[in-house]
């Protein structure tokens, strides 16, 4: 048989059917602009096939999985990328690779609703979250202890939109001798890429922005290859010490993502590697267009309360403006007044849609309180930066003077 060729096998109701060839090129599932399809399960190489790439089990890794790996990797300039079926199973992942019982992390107080959950669901199994009043360095460290093992923040919290200083809180968690985790969701690599500012792991759910057509559920982990483990702290990866830089993401991919089956499906690999082809061209329209409606809402008055890190106002401007390239972000808060004229206002647009979702090319709308932090008590809520009377906007890529006229004309009619 030729060397080029090699032979996948797909398992259906537990038969063996006959296998399908496809011929092999080197480095095939980056050899086209877009990679293709590797719609499979199990993989029947010979020996050679298996030494060269290594696919066995698409549980494990499959070659347009890899494809978007390598291409978040590049963008996020790190060293290496898990993919998972989600944005919360990356995060899971990431944390969960070097925590065991009674450990704790030191967490920004302003995150996505699941994230809290998230925490929450950790506590039964010994691992306890301290978060933080202020998103400024000092806070964290003051909550941290002798078994503090990760501090954790998002770029841009959602929906309090507070900006984390990544340079700052990595450097502070690191003269203590700990890693930085940073969900980098809400920014995307375009407006900021938080390794490079010192952070150790970066999580994007590619749900959003990077699949930009709310299609596909995903998420992805990015390794920054430079912190040190100490041994003491995180004996988990001490039988990994053998890989050197790259004990992270060998310790993850030889346990706890394989044993808990947390793949992303060859599919939706194949759609965010088509979102990543515009993904540079909708960030900046999407945060151009929500930099210009915040000041078109704001300027409105009606007694809205509008929120977004690239108005002067903001208390997080000027490191938004220092720390982010290209635009602010694409999410807005705006708060009402009442929760009764919130939900008459999403009622009255006609453009947006009400999703549970961010990052899409149409713009999206809904009430945080009554959505994605509605399992959380209303103190998280208040800590989170959500309220009754909110209503969040995930800015699209439509006609900005269309959007401004559909949300003064909606503002307008519930204001009469």
């Amino acid at each position: 048989m030729d060397l080029t060729q090699c032979f996948y096998t797909v398992y259906h109701r537990r038969i063996l059917t006959e296998p399908l060839i496809h011929r092999f090129i080197k480095a095939v599932p980056f050899s086209t602009k877009v990679p293709k399809i590797w719609k499979i399960s199990s993989l029947l190489m010979d020996s050679s096939f298996f030494k060269i790439l290594g696919f066995s089990y698409t549980r494990i890794n499959n070659p347009t999985v890899e494809a978007f790996e390598k291409r978040i990797t590049k963008l996020e300039h790190g060293v290496a990328s898990v993919a998972c079926a989600s944005g919360m199973a990356a995060l899971f992942n990431a944390l969960a690779n070097i925590l065991q019982t009674g450990d704790e992390v030191v967490a920004a107080a302003g995150l996505y609703g699941g994230t809290v959950e998230l925490f929450e669901d950790l506590e039964r199994f010994g691992i306890t979250t301290r978060y933080v009043t202020e998103n400024e360095p000092e806070a964290y460290e003051k909550l941290i202890t002798d078994r503090t093992r990760v501090i954790f923040a998002e770029t841009i919290g959602n929906p309090k939109l507070d900006v984390t200083d990544i340079q700052a809180v990595a450097d502070m968690a690191h003269s203590h001798g700990l890693p930085l985790v940073i969900d980098n969701t809400v920014a995307t690599p375009y407006l900021v890429k938080p390794l490079e500012l010192g952070a150790d792991v970066v999580v994007n759910s590619s749900s959003k922005y990077i699949n930009g057509n709310s299609d596909a559920i995903s998420g992805i982990l990015t390794w920054g290859g430079k912190f040190q483990w100490d041994p003491e702290r995180y004996p988990g990866l001490i039988p990994y010490k053998k890989f050197g830089p790259m004990a992270y993401v060998a310790k993850l991919r030889n346990g706890l993502f394989r044993n808990t089956g947390a793949c992303l499906s060859p599919q939706n690999a194949f759609l965010n590697n088509l979102g990543l082809e515009t993904l540079g061209l909708r960030m900046q329209r999407q945060c151009d267009n929500a930099w210009k409606l915040a000041e078109f809402l704001r300027d409105m008055g009606a007694g809205l309360t509008v929120n977004y890190p690239g108005l002067p106002e903001s208390p997080y401007y000027e490191l938004a403006k220092k720390q982010l390239n290209g635009g602010f972000g694409a999410i807005i808060t705006v708060r009402t007044g009442s929760r009764e004229k919130a939900f008459e206002i999403i009622n009255s647009l006609k453009l947006p849609y009400i999703l549970s979702n961010i990052g899409d090319t149409k713009t999206l709308v809904l009430h945080p309180a009554s959505t994605i932090a509605v399992h959380l008590s209303k103190e998280d809520q208040l800590q989170s930066g959500v309220y009754e009377d909110q209503i969040r906007i995930s800015v699209g890529i439509e006609d900005i003077e269309d959007l401004k006229k559909d949300f003064e004309t909606a503002i307008r009619a519930v204001n009469a």
